[in-house]
């Protein structure tokens, strides 16, 4: 599979290493000279330098037949912008990109977010936060804990309660997105209802 990285920092570099070692093409695109340098000292790849959004530098890298395209350069834009120009130029089939930024969230009321796929819109067949994994897993974490110590319980999330916090059982856990950058989480205990179900 011919894939094109976008970034060499160490999210990129890491996909570089996993996927050069099955086998792949894998072209890495960089504006820093020595991260590509290293990588390819160390890793059977080709790497180009240049700015990761530019059609020419995409042209370079293979855009032309480049079965995926993986936009993870520390700049949002950047890697939107990519994905679009990937898809407008070269119909690139598969488009992931990281986006960090609360910013370009989709709205509250849980529907797909449209900025990005449709035919108005970035078109990017993947978006990957890392950020948000790891607080989702910490978050797991902490829920099985509290399992292990309490026994059948069952969670409600409250945003936004002012002092919520002191209450018995709740968590202020990170998130990446809402007003205070923290989200609530109540752990309740379970308590048997008169059928036995638990409620």
């Amino acid at each position: 599979m011919k894939i094109i990285i976008l970034g060499a920092g160490q999210v990129g570099a890491t996909l570089a290493e996993n996927l050069a070692s099955e086998a792949n093409d894998i072209t890495v695109v960089d504006t820093d000279r020595f991260r590509l340098r290293a990588l390819q000292d160390r890793l059977d790849i080709r790497t180009i330098h240049g700015n990761a959004s530019y059609p020419d530098i995409l042209k370079q890298a293979g855009g032309i037949d480049a079965d995926m395209l993986i936009a993870v350069t520390n700049s949002d834009e950047i890697n939107m912008v990519a994905c679009q120009i990937s898809h407008a130029l070269f119909r690139t089939p598969t488009k992931i990109a990281r986006v960090r930024s609360p910013a370009y969230d989709g709205d509250d009321d849980g529907k797909t977010n449209p900025l990005f796929g449709g035919k108005t819109a970035f078109n990017i067949d993947q978006i990957i936060r890392p950020e948000q994994l790891v607080t989702e897993a910490i978050f797991q974490h902490q829920i099985r804990k509290f399992l292990e110590r309490h026994g059948d319980a069952h969670l409600t999330t409250i945003n936004g309660v002012p002092g919520l916090d002191t209450l018995y059982g709740t968590q202020r856990l990170p998130t990446h997105a809402g007003g205070d950058g923290f989200f609530y989480a109540l752990l309740v205990k379970s308590e048997p209802t008169n059928n036995g179900v638990s409620a």
